[in-house]
């Protein structure tokens, strides 16, 4: 059994019958698990027949002890259970007895609190008897006029004197004067006495700031807290806090050091920091800043608006600068409502009409700067021409007379100048700045509109308006002989100038209308100042004529009709004509001149016009002359080099026409029996037969039958 039992519980694994067979085998001579080792069938039989013996004797005492623990396990179980039932009927014992002395202490503690209030009850009595046998005692001595007691004799004793005076004070009132008692106390109710502590403990608060004891100063402070005149305490540190404290020019920077400072101590003196600080900016705004800012406005208000302007500008930006530094102080809860009621108080009278200010000097300035600009051109500005757009575009219908009359000489001055457009610029900026600074919210969006409509009228109108006009009046006629075309020069500047104004438009006006009905009207006023300019500019387009009767006068002359017709049809050693140089020369001038002055879609607009009346122009120009074989090639080479000045011009339909006006002139050169397949090429066969018929005309052959009957 003892083998069994040791082979049973030999691993420390779970228990596994299979393998636990197994292992049996393999021990079991002859159970065929050895190598070398016959199989023995009986022998492992028997084998296992005296193992499973041996497992039940094993079985049945185990079981036996299992049964023996359970036992002793329950007659534990018992006594234990006991054991817990003895402990708790203690606890109950012991619960009851807690219980019992908690009420017995709280009736203790009952007693004691009545015992308590009945001492306090006739305690209480006898320190206000006490009290008033003191105070008598002191009334005694008020009474005979000799102060003896010790309190109103030690000077280091006047807080405890303070409180005995204040208190005599105050029963002294209560008392009828007609009554005997009342007169009795007069001394005490009359000022003389509680006015002369007074004064002395303010006098004691006054040295103890001079020599810088802050605990002194926090326990006079303390004592003429119930005084009458502890605002009078403030207004004396108030007072001596200012000494010396505004020695420097800047007077802002001085008030905020002194606030800061201020504000470090007063916490520790006063028992109400908050008002004591807020007194001390009230006074410092309603003293020193005031007086500071009418002196500096003052002195210009009626002489010097532009000076005026600026102080009161970095007067108020300065003052509200000092303003969000005080923010940061303790001033009680409604600070900021607080603070702008002091700055208010300080600019109203000035910013009331602040606006009419402006825009008087910005009326001013802006007129000699433009009458200083014309006077330095010795020129003396015309009239010109009043309406509104709809009229500009009649007379751009029409082709009226200009407004200024006849054609003037400009003598090449554009009327236009970057300077005083950059003056005006920099004085509507400034405007705009002092505008949002200065103008109440409410009346920002009103007086950023005023501000605009002058930079309209002096800058648009006066100026670039008028540039434009004059520019107008000074295109020559179209059959002037070197004439000088200054209006692009013109257009060139004032489209310069717009997007400067532009920008100033998006910069500064809109942030101060973005948000307000204001907003729609600056807008339509900027459309129609787009709108008129550009109605200027198409009136303009007698430029383009002048530019045509030029390249007509070039044409006229340096072409001459041997040209085209040379008597010596064999010795022709030129590729182009020399009115062909000059005119292409001339153009490509133009286009650049154009392309300089002008942007977006306008280049492209005028320069379309430009092409179809240069192509008009050649076209006429070349129905002039008679063409030998040899003068059609020149023709050809002519019209070539016109088409690849047409090509500077970017414009497709200018591009084809000149293309068409090509293939027209191989009609010049065109051998007679080709004549109807060029006419029906690609180029040619929309055209009008009669447009055909017209080149055809000016070969010097036309008149032969054979040339006559190939193109009938």
């Amino acid at each position: 059994v003892a083998h069994c039992k040791e082979f049973f519980f030999c691993g420390q694994e779970p228990f596994v019958a299979d393998e636990y067979i197994e292992r049996l085998a393999w021990r079991t001579p002859g159970g065929g698990s050895r190598g070398g080792e016959a199989f023995d069938p009986k022998r492992l039989l028997e084998e296992f027949v005296n193992h499973i013996q041996e497992l039940q004797v094993m079985d049945e005492r185990i079981q036996r002890k299992v049964e023996k623990l359970e036992q002793q396990c329950q007659k534990e179980a018992k006594e234990f259970a006991k054991k817990v039932q003895e402990l708790q009927k203690s606890n109950q014992v012991a619960f009851q007895h807690f219980q019992e002395l908690d009420e017995h202490i709280s009736y203790v503690a009952t007693k004691v609190c009545h015992l308590g209030d009945q001492l306090e009850g006739v305690n209480t009595p006898r320190q206000r008897a006490v009290e008033a046998q003191k105070l008598m005692k002191y009334f005694n001595e008020f009474l005979d006029g000799e102060l003896k007691s010790d309190v109103f004799t030690n000077s280091e004793k006047i807080k405890e004197a303070a409180d005995i005076i204040q208190k005599l004070h105050l029963i002294a009132q209560e008392l009828p004067f007609d009554s005997l008692m009342g007169f009795c106390c007069y001394p005490l109710s009359s000022p003389g006495k509680y006015h002369d502590l007074e004064c002395q403990l303010i006098q004691e608060f006054t040295s103890a700031q001079r020599r810088g004891e802050i605990s002194r100063m926090r326990e006079v402070a303390a004592v003429l807290l119930h005084f009458k005149g502890y605002s009078h305490c403030v207004d004396v540190y108030i007072k001596q806090c200012q000494e010396g404290a505004f020695l420097r020019n800047d007077v802002f920077e001085d008030a905020a050091i002194l606030c800061q400072r201020v504000n470090k101590q007063v916490g520790e003196i006063f028992s109400n920091p908050e008002t004591v600080l807020a007194k001390l900016i009230q006074n410092i705004f309603e003293v020193k800043l005031q007086s500071y800012v009418k002196d500096q406005l003052e002195e210009h208000r009626k002489s010097d608006a532009e000076q005026y302007l600026k102080n009161l500008y970095d007067l108020y930006t300065r003052t509200t600068n000092l303003s969000s530094k005080l923010m940061e102080f303790n001033l009680g809860t409604d600070k900021q409502t607080f603070l702008s009621k002091l700055i208010k108080a300080i600019f109203i009278s000035y910013l009331e009409n602040y606006i009419e200010v402006e825009i008087g000097y910005l009326k001013s300035r802006s007129a000699m700067i433009l009458q200083r600009y014309y006077d330095s051109k010795n020129h003396q500005k015309r009239s010109i021409g009043t309406g509104g757009i709809q009229d500009l575009k009649e007379r751009l219908r029409q082709r009226t007379n200009l407004p200024l009359g006849p054609s003037i000489d400009t003598h090449g001055e554009t009327f236009l100048s970057q300077e005083v457009v950059v003056n005006l610029l920099q004085e509507t900026k400034q405007a705009f700045e002092r505008c949002h600074r200065l103008s109440d919210p409410s009346d920002l969006p009103k007086n950023a509109f005023r501000i605009f409509s002058m930079l309209v009228e002096f800058l648009c109108t006066e100026h670039i308006d008028y540039a434009l006009e004059t520019g107008l009046a000074g295109i020559p006629s179209s059959d002037s002989k070197n004439a000088n075309l200054y209006f692009l020069d013109v257009v060139h500047q004032a489209n310069t100038i717009f997007h400067l104004f532009d920008k100033q438009f998006n910069d500064h006006l809109m942030p101060l209308i973005s948000s307000s009905p204001k907003l729609s009207e600056c807008l339509q006023k900027k459309k129609d100042i787009i709108e008129q300019m550009e109605v200027k500019l198409d009136m303009g387009i007698d430029t383009l004529n002048c530019m045509i009767g030029q390249m007509k006068h070039i044409l006229a002359a340096e072409q001459k009709k041997t040209d085209f017709k040379p008597e010596d049809e064999n010795n022709v050693l030129i590729q182009y004509t020399n009115a062909c140089v000059k005119v292409c020369g001339y153009v490509r001038k133009q286009v650049e001149k154009i392309r300089n002055s002008m942007d977006g879609k306008n280049v492209d607009t005028v320069l379309m016009e430009f092409g179809v009346r240069f192509h008009r122009l050649i076209y006429e120009h070349l129905q002039q002359y008679s063409y030998s074989c040899m003068g059609g090639m020149l023709a050809i080479c002519d019209v070539a080099e016109y088409r690849k000045c047409a090509k500077d011009f970017k414009i497709a339909l200018v591009l084809q026409l000149f293309d068409t006006l090509h293939a027209l002139c191989n009609l010049l050169v065109v051998a007679p029996d080709n004549l109807k397949q060029v006419c029906s090429g690609e180029q040619l066969a929309n055209l009008d037969k009669n447009i055909l018929h017209s080149f055809v005309q000016l070969r010097v052959d036309y008149r032969s039958a054979r040339l006559a009957r190939h193109f009938s």
